[in-house]
């Protein structure tokens, strides 16, 4: 099973790039409805579907997880300039700060609500502890497993409802990264729609130097990434603190580096993300999912109030429309689909939207604790 996940991995990597290199005008239009990236998430999840294997369990995960976004994460953020920060300034991360409080006040503001519509709300939630299963989601979509973890034990979630718990928010975040590489692309029209005039110069050329002078800066540039995320696999056992450390160090390697090779580094960094995709496309399964219709109804609406409460912040700020789906996915995605999403607009982004994914990874048990307090209120 492990050299199948890595053949399944390895033709949906060359296909996707094989489809980004494509000018057919059909193809193009095809692109323009389904990124090429989406194709990384969804290719493998296709081919496990339809023949019954179970990939979600290889080796590929872990080694994804200790070496590939490690790399990853040296590579994007090492393509990143102070100049380009500056240029964006803290509008982003209020932005996503907003995505991070609607997710944890809305459901404490939804089952208030539902009280009203539905006489079933207080049953459902209140005297069958259904609150207790919206609180680990919290977890979950802002700061990840660790965070979800620590917030189904803070709530007292019993493990039945946390496994289904799982499953919806596993469903339901599949199905919302899906949907935010279709809207990245809408961008533009939003900017357009809302009268926003929000842009950013390109910094990195598109092509990678690959005369006999570059070899010097492409050999530095690829030593100095390989040796980081090795160093870090046996200094840093934290996952969060590998993520923290190489993408400070990224970001000094890039700037204080002359002969760092900023195109070369995107590039690798881009690859790395469609890989890390297909790893994640393996675990895809919208099986298994035992909840009562009243809380489901209540997650889905949760996650699109999210959504229009970001387009309103981002209106008001007068942001670029394409931080929407980034601090988004930010939120709920992580560290692998933040960038994965970004990239499907501009891969200059990508290391803004890393981040962004490491305040969420930071923040989450904090946002969980603030809808303990306010589901307490009740």
């Amino acid at each position: 099973m492990e050299a199948l996940a890595i053949l399944i991995v390895l033709f949906t990597v060359l296909f996707v790039r094989w489809l980004n290199q494509q000018k057919t005008p059909w193809i193009q239009k095809i692109l323009n409805w389904f990124p090429a990236i989406l194709f990384a998430y969804v290719i493998p999840a296709l081919v496990t579907h339809s023949t019954g294997w179970d990939l979600s369990q290889v080796a590929l995960h872990q080694i994804s997880k200790e070496w590939i976004i490690p790399l990853a994460i040296v590579s994007v953020m090492s393509a990143l300039s102070f100049k380009q920060l500056k240029i964006i300034g803290s509008k982003p991360i209020l932005l996503f700060m907003a995505g991070s409080l609607a997710i944890a006040t809305l459901p404490v503001l939804l089952v208030w609500v539902a009280r009203f519509i539905n006489p079933h709300t207080t049953e459902v939630f209140f005297e069958q502890h259904y609150w207790q299963g919206l609180v680990p989601i919290v977890g979950g979509w802002i700061g990840g497993s660790t965070s979800q973890l620590v917030l189904k034990e803070l709530a007292g979630t019993p493990e039945s409802m946390f496994l289904s718990v799982l499953v919806i928010d596993n469903i339901l975040v599949n199905i919302w990264t899906i949907l935010m590489f279709q809207l990245i692309q809408r961008s533009d029209q939003f900017n357009k729609w809302f009268n926003i005039r929000d842009t950013m110069p390109d910094f990195i050329p598109d092509k990678v130097d690959a005369s006999r002078e570059a070899w010097p800066a492409i050999t530095l540039t690829l030593g100095l990434v390989v040796i980081l995320a090795v160093l870090s696999k046996w200094l840093i056992p934290s996952f969060l603190g590998k993520v923290i450390t190489l993408s400070l160090l990224g970001l000094a390697l890039g700037n204080f580096i002359k002969k760092w090779n900023h195109s070369l580094v995107l590039k690798l960094g881009g690859v790395l993300i469609i890989t890390i995709m297909a790893i994640l496309g393996l675990k895809l399964n919208f099986s298994g999912l035992s909840l009562p219709w009243l809380f489901v109804i209540i997650v889905i609406c949760w996650l699109i109030l999210h959504y229009i409460i970001m387009i309103m912040v981002a209106r008001v700020l007068k942001v670029h429309m394409a931080w929407v789906p980034i601090a988004s996915m930010a939120n709920l995605g992580g560290i692998s689909t933040a960038p994965a999403v970004t990239s499907a607009y501009n891969e200059e982004w990508m290391p803004h939207a890393i981040l962004l994914a490491i305040l969420s990874m930071v923040s989450g048990t904090a946002w969980g604790m603030l809808t303990i307090f306010l589901f307490g209120l009740f």
